[in-house]
């Protein structure tokens, strides 16, 4: 599972569509609509939040939008607990630089062998915008990352 921390905008539409699956996951285990997954450590971000369902529903609207502006259509319905009006409504959930860089290598890793055309276009990007969600303080790599 990954829910990747940074912007939407950057995913490629392998990461932007597997991302809103197992966003969808998480959301199943969060409302405990399903066994499996839950001790997964991605999830323990969300968990922490005042309002965990909140939190994922917010993360999914943006992969909404994000499909939308693409012309994909992702079904809405499907989300809990959508947020109205952008992240602004949900406390942010914090997200350190060094989770930010790592993740951003490892999308680009991704991006260079199936998605080139945006790996050439986002390569020289030092540092990403987080998701919506996301507030990005300093910091080395998130405990729950399963580093590779």
């Amino acid at each position: 599972m990954r829910l990747w921390s940074l912007h939407p905008s950057y995913l490629d539409r392998q990461a932007l569509t597997g991302g809103w699956r197992e966003a969808l996951l998480a959301q199943a285990v969060l409302a405990e609509r399903t066994r499996g997954y839950r001790s997964h450590p991605q999830l323990e971000r969300f968990r922490e939040h005042q309002n965990p369902a909140a939190a994922i529903g917010t993360f999914l609207t943006a992969l909404a939008d994000e499909a939308s502006s693409r012309g994909y259509n992702f079904d809405r319905s499907r989300i809990d607990f959508p947020a109205p009006h952008g992240a602004e409504t949900v406390a942010k959930i914090p997200v350190t630089s060094g989770q930010i860089a790592y993740e951003w290598q490892h999308l680009l890793a991704k991006l260079e062998k199936r998605t080139p055309e945006k790996w050439v276009g986002l390569r020289h990007l030092e540092l990403p915008q987080p998701h919506p969600l996301f507030v990005k303080v300093p910091g080395e790599i998130a405990s729950w990352e399963r580093v590779s």
